[in-house]
């Protein structure tokens, strides 16, 4: 890939400088203006809508030229493995840093909140997923799709992804030479979604303005407030997860994870402001590209990772149940506390990386526990808007560290790339998005 021109490297830096704006004005208006705030709603909504308009079509195709590409079913398998292993450790590993820093500060406790006064009707999709539950079972059959066209209308990336990689498969058995026509119209099929993305983002400080300011406007700063412990707790713990834990990985395998961040900026900045790591998935898979990530491998590790390694939805699974717990005055036993980690080890890798679906998965979790009571999801409703951002923010990072050590672990990282791209983060930002529109 070549280095990308000034021109899109000045047009990265406006789109970063025009969101980190509209979120600050967003803020202000929903705050000023709570009731203009609220109407923005919409603003934010069509733009999250046209960015997962093309992600189910994004992922089968990446997933499935990723696939077909690599040609030896052997080194799939392999690198799949690779890439499950290492979601499975780190976000085991989130879980237990979650569940460790709330068991640690308790900032439920002292709020004894009655328990009889909170409806379960009022939180989001709670209803639904108590009636459904997640067994293990369950998950597995979600994980396949009633018809194709049923998992691309829904945007079910989980079923996707399994759609795409038998589909893949079935490429790169058959051999190259009656898989290139195929592989080849879906190369460039790709390339004309990536180009929608690059007109997509366009927009995204409108979209940035308008989720927050409806976020500001409908719950208002003094909802943070009234249970800022809880909020302050789960920003710190999702740093500390980030320098500490996936910085040691990140040092192990001989890179910087600051400079990542730093490379990385537009697309958290955009993450920050939508609340939603989908909404940059297109841009994060270029940049891992650019950045010395063979293709094949970030084809298919940065998909599965948006199902399978939301590091920060583990953290937030485990201390909002917790702390669901402790403001409740449920008491719960060692074995109680491992039984809803065990349950939660399941369920977090099918949370998609949108906004809201966390809190639907810890309604189920906590329906299939059956310990503490869901309706105490009704306590952090009015902020889990603004702690969605911090997952999405540790998701990214998490799917970008993760793409960037199988590459290395598999032989398809070139490690000299990496350290320029990360060096000079602003002359390499990738043209990508930019040069599409």
């Amino acid at each position: 890939m070549s280095a990308p021109s000034g021109e899109a490297a000045n047009a990265s830096r406006r789109l970063y400088l025009q969101v980190l704006a509209a979120i600050v004005v967003g803020v202000l208006v929903g705050h000023f203006f709570p009731k203009a705030g609220e109407a923005c709603k919409p603003l934010g909504d069509i733009f999250i809508r046209l960015i997962k308009m093309v992600i189910a079509p994004i992922v089968f195709v990446t997933v499935t030229v990723g696939i077909a590409a690599m040609g030896d079913l052997k080194k799939v398998g392999r690198v799949g493995a690779k890439a499950v292993v290492y979601f499975e450790v780190l976000s085991t590993i989130a879980l237990f840093v979650g569940l460790g820093i709330v068991m640690l500060v308790k900032p439920g406790v002292g709020i004894h909140a009655d328990v009889r006064t909170l409806d379960l009707k009022s939180v989001p999709g709670a209803e639904g997923a108590v009636k459904q539950g997640h067994g293990v079972l369950q998950f597995l059959l979600d994980t396949i799709p009633s018809a194709v066209v049923d998992a691309f209308a829904k945007g079910d990336v989980l079923q996707v992804l399994v759609f795409s990689v038998l589909f893949g498969l079935a490429l790169a058995k058959i051999g190259h030479h009656k898989s290139k026509a195929v592989v080849d119209l879906l190369d460039k099929f790709g390339a004309a979604l990536f180009g929608i993305v690059g007109l997509v983002m366009r927009i995204a400080p409108i979209g940035a303005f308008g989720a927050m300011a409806f976020t500001v406007g409908k719950y208002g700063i003094g909802t943070i407030l009234s249970l800022g412990k809880l909020m302050a707790c789960f920003y710190a713990t999702c740093v500390l997860f980030v320098f500490v834990v996936l910085g040691g990985v990140s040092f192990w395998c001989g890179f910087s994870v600051w400079r990542l961040i730093r490379y990385l900026r537009d697309e958290l900045i955009i993450v920050l402001g939508t609340s939603s790591s989908e909404s940059v998935l297109p841009r994060l898979m270029d940049k891992l590209e650019n950045a010395g990530c063979s293709r094949s491998v970030v084809g298919l590790v940065v998909p599965a990772g948006y199902s399978f390694n939301l590091d920060g939805t583990s953290i937030y699974l485990t201390m909002a149940a917790l702390f669901v717990a402790q403001a409740t005055d449920t008491a719960l036993t060692m074995g109680d506390v491992l039984g809803v980690l065990g349950v939660l080890m399941l369920t977090s890798k099918g949370a998609a990386g949108v906004t809201g679906s966390g809190f639907v998965t810890l309604a189920a979790t906590l329906a299939s526990v059956g310990k503490i009571p869901v309706a105490g999801l009704a306590l952090i409703l009015g902020i889990d808007r603004f702690m969605s951002e911090a997952r999405a923010l540790t998701n990214l990072v998490g799917n970008a560290v993760a793409t960037i050590v199988v590459a290395r672990w598999e032989g398809e990282l070139d490690r000299e790339r990496l350290a320029h791209v990360l060096e000079n983060p602003t002359a390499s930002a990738i043209e990508a998005v930019e040069q599409e529109a």
